[in-house]
């Protein structure tokens, strides 16, 4: 990647001339939190120490000076949902028709045939070097979690996590379909303490099972006498008649729970009568419920079929919901794997798409909050927002505006960690050659 401040930040500058959105700037006061404003920005020791309007900090002759001509900067960002275990297995298992029920049946055979926590952890190693190249400092993941696999990916996992602190934050959540309480009554209690003990977070994958609300209930209070957040996959249909959204918002206000809740997907929410879509959204609203979509994804997967043009392409309600007030944030979801063939961790890519496809435009405003400050709050990690006293983590862009970095999301960018610009050279694909044969 080009280098934008030319011959890269070494830990203590003055950069110029900067566009950084007012949204971005903790305790901004701007009237206008869609507002990009003209800066300059203090870096010593690593740490971002002075922001003023461009023009206004001093200069001294032992700071180097970096000119950025009106460049975008960004805090590094955040990825809400992700699957790191399955990721780029895609060279050896692909996806034959692009069909979510061939998809599971791919990952299925794949991680029986192949999931050593050899395997596990190099696809792991290779996604975060992506995503640390792209500007991501936290990524949350989803964890395939059913029996024996739950017993080699979360150790992988912890190890992971212990190797990367410092870099990218990192938080899992388990994965299981929801029917399968309704067979294994040991399951639950198991899978509890694991997540329990790698400081996790409980999640599940809910569709219409008899006894739905038994089920979520179930998992609900397995979270509360833990502890625990949850993050489920959601109604990744587009079945009208799939609404296990409302039913784990009802079952939220039911319990009082108190911890923070993250639906993912929520397809079926796009194509519901606007009656039960509003009831939902209330009650979405009243729970307190997050909700992170994957539109690159659902695009991918939904309304496919051979020889056929998609028609309905699953997005979900995100400008009514935002209008309510419930968090929204757009994540990268699945990396080459059968799930989705493509992705890098890019979430400039991203954001980029989500804009495109959801029409977080006209205007652009504050939308970056779904890859920033939103994602950072449901995480609970310290970043996504630029402040005096900070760790200066930044992404310094060429583009000048939203409509240059939107219209050219693959162009120049910098990413500064600790005040210090990275090698952001991107892990070569043959590094994964040896996993490609492995049966």
């Amino acid at each position: 990647m080009a280098a934008v401040s030319k011959s890269g930040v070494s830990g203590t500058a003055l950069l110029t001339n900067a566009t950084v959105p007012a949204c971005l700037i903790a305790g901004t006061t701007a009237d206008d939190p869609g507002a990009l404003l003209r800066m300059d920005l203090g870096v010593a020791d690593g740490r971002l120490t002075a922001m003023g309007p461009a023009g206004s900090l001093p200069r001294r002759d032992d700071v180097p000076v970096f000119y950025l001509d009106g460049g975008l900067v960004l805090p590094t960002l955040v990825d809400l949902h992700t699957h790191l275990d399955k990721g780029h297995i895609w060279p050896r298992k692909p996806n034959p028709d692009g069909l979510f029920q061939s998809a599971l049946t791919a990952v299925g055979e794949d991680r029986v045939a192949n999931w050593s926590a050899e395997d596990v952890r190099a696809r792991m190693e290779f996604a975060l070097k992506c995503a640390f190249a792209h500007g991501t400092s936290a990524i949350r993941t989803h964890i395939d979690s059913l029996p024996p696999q739950d017993s080699i990916s979360w150790p992988v996992f912890e190890e992971v996590r212990s190797d990367w602190a410092g870099r990218i934050d990192l938080q899992a959540v388990c994965l299981f379909g929801i029917d399968r309480l309704m067979t294994d009554d040991a399951y639950l209690p198991s899978i509890t303490r694991t997540v329990s003990a790698a400081g996790g977070i409980m999640g599940a994958v809910t569709y219409m099972v008899p006894d739905l609300d038994r089920h979520l209930e179930s998992v609900f209070r397995a979270a509360m006498e833990n502890g625990l957040d949850l993050d489920f996959h959601v109604d990744e249909t587009l079945d009208p008649t799939a609404v296990t959204l409302r039913h784990i918002a009802e079952t939220a206000l039911r319990l009082g729970f108190e911890g923070r809740i993250v639906c993912g997907h929520c397809c079926s929410l796009s194509v519901h009568a606007q009656d039960e879509a509003d009831r939902t959204l209330d009650l979405l609203a009243q729970a307190g419920i997050a909700v992170v979509s994957l539109p690159m994804c659902n695009l991918y997967l939904q309304d496919r079929g051979a020889g056929r043009t998609p028609r309905r392409r699953g997005i979900t309600l995100l400008h009514e919901m935002r209008a309510r007030g419930i968090p929204v944030a757009v994540a990268s979801d699945n990396t080459r794997d059968p799930f989705y063939a493509y992705g890098d961790l890019d979430l400039v890519e991203v954001f980029t798409q989500a804009t495109r496809i959801g029409h977080l435009d006209h205007p652009t405003g504050d939308w970056v909050s779904c890859i920033t400050t939103t994602p950072a709050d449901l995480m609970s990690v310290p970043h996504c927002r630029l402040a005096e006293g900070r760790s200066a983590d930044m992404i310094l862009f060429a583009a000048r505006n939203w409509n240059e970095l939107l219209s050219r999301p693959g162009g120049p960018r910098e990413v500064l960690r600790k005040g210090r610009t990275i090698d952001a050279t991107l892990p070569d694909y043959r590094e994964l050659d040896h996993l490609v044969t492995l049966k």
